[in-house]
């Protein structure tokens, strides 16, 4: 059985920092695409970052966000710098087999974490 789980969402000042975690069981994250999404209250799940071999990123985290996977932990980290308040969302990890943005293409998804941004 697949299990994902996100932590470290919260509340951070605008230019502050965040670091989320998304721990695997039941499938070696390695041999997937991870990816982040995020979705804020009436709009719809936006895909945010994923890694496989390479890293890939939406334009409006690109330079300010960071994914990253330990194989060791079997955990994919998303590091989030300079945070604005466009950013609130419940973010969510999820894996698939295709390196993609579209989120109805992957395969299992964690509850998510809410992120929190103050202007």
């Amino acid at each position: 059985q697949v299990q994902l789980g996100e932590s470290g969402g919260g509340l951070v000042q605008a230019g502050g920092s965040l670091r989320l975690s998304c721990a695997a069981s039941g499938r070696t994250l390695s041999y997937y695409v991870t990816a982040w999404f995020r979705q804020a209250p009436g709009k719809e799940r936006e895909f945010v970052a994923s890694i496989r071999g390479s890293a890939v990123y939406a334009d409006s985290v690109k330079g300010r966000f960071t994914i990253s996977r330990d194989n060791v932990k079997n955990t994919v980290f998303l590091q989030m710098n300079s945070l604005k308040p466009e950013d609130t969302a419940v973010y969510y990890c999820s894996i698939g087999s295709r390196d993609t943005m579209a989120w109805d293409q992957y395969n299992y998804w964690g509850q998510g974490t809410q992120v929190t941004v103050s202007s």
